[in-house]
């Protein structure tokens, strides 16, 4: 599709309002799912990035790796088990996540970003004492003799302090974070942490005006499988309660209202798959995805 010099500049104007809404605030992108493994789709991600820090928006990218750490240890015959739907992360396995998490993966999106003529500092929250986690523990129900019991996860975290010092630094400076979802332990170690809690707690701890988690879906269903576009926290409850949001979506939306309560002031759950859904979201009066606010 063609789109003329008349089009292209109604389109500009009608997106001046929402550069103005977001000017010097911070957005926090959490960035996975198929789309990150499509070369063009990833290069469409990072001038999407680019054009938003060029709009006086600052961005900061945290990003996922699952299908690629499978891939990885795949590769190298380690065996995955899981219990509780999650990867048990044994001391093998943590550092083939920590390699891949912020190894090949952070470096390749810093390196799109960079060719679209941005500025992306590779880290993880381990640089500085960003993200210091705690061990997660979960509980499942023994199939045979059908008494609850904990499961050990291994080198599984979740965020228990954020410290911004470096984050404060860069932002602000055209310089764009790209952050790996590898955090330190109280005791020097490392914690592999779920991509969507660490941008939660990430996007709390800044006060970000928008945390955007791109998912493989459109957002948030109602029962007929249509869009919900705007959600608030107390509606998003009564939807997990009556079972209209279920499986992988619980957690998603978990994360969102978790990161309201810490401060931010919107979260949007949409498709990552859809070309430009980030500018999309932000700088058009139709948006994408499901908005979730307090």
């Amino acid at each position: 599709m063609t789109v003329s010099p008349e089009q292209q500049a109604r389109i500009l104007s009608e997106a001046l309002p929402h550069m103005q809404q977001y000017d010097e605030e911070i957005v926090v992108v959490k960035y996975g799912g198929h789309a990150m493994g499509d070369e063009s789709m990833a290069k469409s991600f990072a001038r999407d990035i680019v054009l938003m820090e060029q709009t006086a928006i600052n961005p900061v990218v945290v990003h996922g790796g699952g299908p690629q750490i499978g891939d990885m240890l795949k590769r190298l015959g380690i065996k995955s088990e899981f219990a509780a739907g999650l990867r048990i992360t044994d001391k093998a396995t943590i550092e083939i996540v920590e390699m891949v998490l912020a190894g090949s993966i952070n470096k390749q999106i810093v390196g799109y970003i960079n060719e679209a003529g941005g500025k992306a500092i590779g880290l993880t929250g381990k640089d500085g004492n960003m993200v210091r986690a705690r061990k997660v523990t979960r509980t499942m129900v023994d199939p045979d003799s059908n008494i609850e019991k904990v499961v050990d996860l291994g080198f599984v975290g979740e965020p228990d302090k954020v410290d911004t010092t470096v984050l404060d630094t860069i932002l602000g400076r055209e310089l764009i974070p790209v952050l790996a979802p590898v955090a330190t332990s109280a005791d020097g170690g490392t914690y592999n942490v779920n991509a969507d809690t660490f941008a939660g707690a990430i996007a709390g701890a800044l006060k970000a005006k928008r945390l955007l988690l791109l998912t493989d879906v459109p957002g948030v269903l109602d029962k007929s499988k249509s869009l919900i576009k705007d959600l608030s926290m107390d509606d998003a409850r009564k939807l997990i309660a009556d079972g209209t949001i279920t499986g992988g979506m619980i957690p998603k939306v978990e994360t969102c209202i978790y990161a309201l309560e810490a401060g931010v002031e919107g979260v949007v759950i949409l498709d990552g798959k859809v070309e430009h859904a980030v500018l999309m979201e932000l700088l058009t009066d139709a948006g994408a995805g499901t908005l979730m606010h307090r």
